[in-house]
């Protein structure tokens, strides 16, 4: 996501530390690049304009830091008012003192409502909530059969009737509360366009169960559209946030750099990818960081906290300690990354990565290639690749559907894997015993902090 935005704003922030002073000229200068560039990334006209005047106020001000050079000071300002126009605090979602608490789903057909109901009741599950699932989208066709499917993937309870979406809306209030659901999720109608029948069914549908969150849920790939659409949406009901869908196939990112400026309403979720749990809460610094190329390593933590095996990882770190890191230990680390998502999308939140590296095609069937050649790879062969001689490779071969040189190719890069661990092992345990052990022979403990241990 943001690709071509990010690509510009790294050119434009490689000339500006190339430039030792920046006067009013040189301000002028990459005020005018940030302009076209967020232009030709859909930005709305209206949102350029003020955040380019937002920034050109506190560049050209008195806002100069002892501690940066200039244009890191004009980086910082970029990098928070591009924070405050994405909504600046972080959505915060508070639960009703009496449940269950009741989520509307808004938007135009096509945009993802369905499938962003699904993955808002798995973000609740994960919360420790009991979430409802109610389908009030009798217009479109199967639409309450893909949310009955969906359900069943997450594991949040459908509730839905072939009446009217408004009364199926309000008994799905009420059976959440029969059996003892705390929040209710509904799913209500679109249209290809905004038209007077949509706004009338969604307004009565919202009087009905009277919602204490109603989310307007926009394709983040519609531009402008977006825009246009939740201004209708918010004079209609009133949204407390947004919900962008398909951000992973956007490269330009307008619309969520417009949405919340434009509505005065925050982006509370994003959805990511087409997985369930391709979907997380929103940001805004996080997310202007991500776009200055500066990365994300707090979603990145978190998402690794939330998906990784903290026993599996325990183990590994213990056997390469003792100098047995194998390819089955190497396979099960590439089952714990493949759990946090692409790797496109991994890489793109680690920071200080150049350009070429963020940008680099990245093709998960090649992750799918080095998972066939281990499991075509017997245990003893795992356990010791040393073993695998011209026979054994070309089995191994045939078995992953792969040639004798991508056997080759993952023990030579497996083997340098070793090494570089090995070394880095190596180099910490020179860091945390070697110098005390030194200190020991040259006369005790002189030159060591006060209360020091030597080390063991």
């Amino acid at each position: 996501m943001f690709e071509s935005l990010t690509d510009r704003f790294d050119q434009i922030f490689t000339r500006l530390r190339s430039k030792g002073r920046l006067g009013d000229a040189e301000i002028d200068a990459v005020l005018r690049e940030i302009r076209v560039a967020l232009l030709e990334a859909d930005v709305s006209l209206e949102v350029v304009r003020s955040l380019v005047e937002a920034i050109r106020a506190r560049a050209t001000g008195a806002e100069l830091s002892k501690s940066l050079t200039p244009a890191q000071q004009v980086i910082k300002i970029v990098n928070e008012e591009l924070t405050e126009v994405l909504g600046g605090i972080g959505f915060r979602l508070s639960y009703a003192s009496r449940p269950p608490t009741v989520v509307l789903l808004a938007g135009l057909q096509g945009a993802g409502k369905t499938t962003a109901a699904a993955k808002l009741a798995r973000h609740f599950k994960q919360q420790g909530r009991h979430p409802l699932l109610v389908g009030a989208d009798l217009q479109r066709p199967a639409a309450v059969e893909q949310l009955r499917i969906l359900g069943r993937d997450v594991g949040a309870a459908v509730f839905s009737e072939p009446t009217d979406p408004v009364e199926v809306a309000r008994r799905g209030v009420a059976e959440a509360v029969r059996v003892g659901r705390d929040v209710v999720i509904v799913d209500s109608a679109g249209r290809l366009a905004i038209d007077e029948e949509l706004m009338d069914e969604v307004r009565r549908v919202a009087d009905a169960i009277e919602p204490h969150y109603t989310f307007f849920v926009v394709d983040a790939m519609t531009g402008q559209d977006a825009v246009r659409t939740a201004r209708a949406f918010h004079e209609t009901l009133e949204l407390d946030g947004v919900i962008l869908t398909k951000l992973d196939g956007d490269a330009r990112g307008g619309a969520a750099l417009s949405v919340a400026r434009v509505v005065g309403k925050p982006i509370a979720f994003v959805s990511t990818g087409e997985r369930p749990d391709d979907f997380e809460a929103f940001h805004p610094d996080r997310m202007a960081s991500r776009i200055l190329g500066m990365g994300d390593v707090l979603t990145l933590i978190e998402r690794a906290e939330r998906e990784y095996d903290q026993g599996v990882a325990e183990q590994a770190v213990e056997r390469l300690r003792a100098g047995k890191f194998t390819l089955e230990d190497f396979h099960d680390q590439l089952q714990q990354v493949k759990r946090m998502g692409p790797l496109s999308g991994i890489i793109g939140m680690l920071p200080g990565l150049p350009k070429e590296l963020r940008n680099a095609e990245i093709d998960e069937r090649d992750l799918a290639r080095v998972e066939a050649i281990i499991r075509s790879m017997t245990p003893a062969e795992r356990d010791d690749p040393s073993l695998i001689n011209g026979s054994r490779r070309q089995r191994v071969a045939l078995g992953s559907g792969t040639t004798p040189s991508d056997v080759n190719n993952l023990l030579r890069q497996f083997k340098e894997m070793q090494k570089v661990m090995r070394s880095g092992l190596m180099a910490t345990a020179l860091g945390r015993g070697g110098g005390g052990r030194r200190a020991k022979k040259k006369g005790g403990r002189a030159g060591a902090p006060k209360g020091a241990r030597p080390a063991r």
